[in-house]
């Protein structure tokens, strides 16, 4: 039986002066706020510090993203994209916010610097509200519970299957 515990970045993104779109990062303060955190993850705010979050992407061989995403769904809704739909939300065309093209050019600069982790998905909580404002809508801070949640169990996976 394999003992070790693969390390995973979790990478929070998001402008928390843009009401929900910083919802990544307020995912990211909760987990580094428990004291029952798994050993083995790694909560990053990445902010929207966009290209100098390159090292820290590309020196992991397991990155969860948590960010705001229009899934298209209620607010507050959340979904775990794997690494294939991951891609299709990134690169998909039509109108997305600079926010989501930062993250497309993160990771394809990552990518042709040859990075390549084990796993890689992105938790995508959809926003209600993205407008100037340090607050959460309701909906999407009832989800913040929900998404720590999922981020650990996402994180438990990835090291259960190492």
């Amino acid at each position: 039986m394999n003992h070790a515990r693969r390390d995973v970045l979790v990478l929070g993104l998001g402008n928390t002066l843009l009401a929900d779109d910083g919802v990544g990062v307020h995912v990211i303060r909760q987990l580094a706020a428990d004291p029952r955190l798994p050993r083995g993850l790694h909560p990053l705010d990445g902010g929207t510090l966009g290209f100098r979050l390159l090292g820290a992407l590309t020196g992991a061989d397991a990155v969860l993203l948590i960010d705001a995403a229009n899934l298209g769904e209620p607010p507050g809704s959340i979904r775990l994209l794997d690494r294939d739909a991951l891609d299709r939300h990134v690169s998909r065309g039509g109108p997305r916010s600079a926010h989501e093209a930062g993250l497309a050019d993160l990771l394809a600069l990552g990518r042709l610097d040859g990075w390549a982790p084990a796993h890689l998905a992105l938790l995508g909580i959809q926003p209600h509200r993205v407008d100037w404002g340090d607050q959460l809508s309701p909906p999407v801070a009832r989800s913040l519970a929900a998404a720590c949640a999922a981020s650990i169990r996402t994180v438990l996976a990835w090291q259960a299957a190492a």
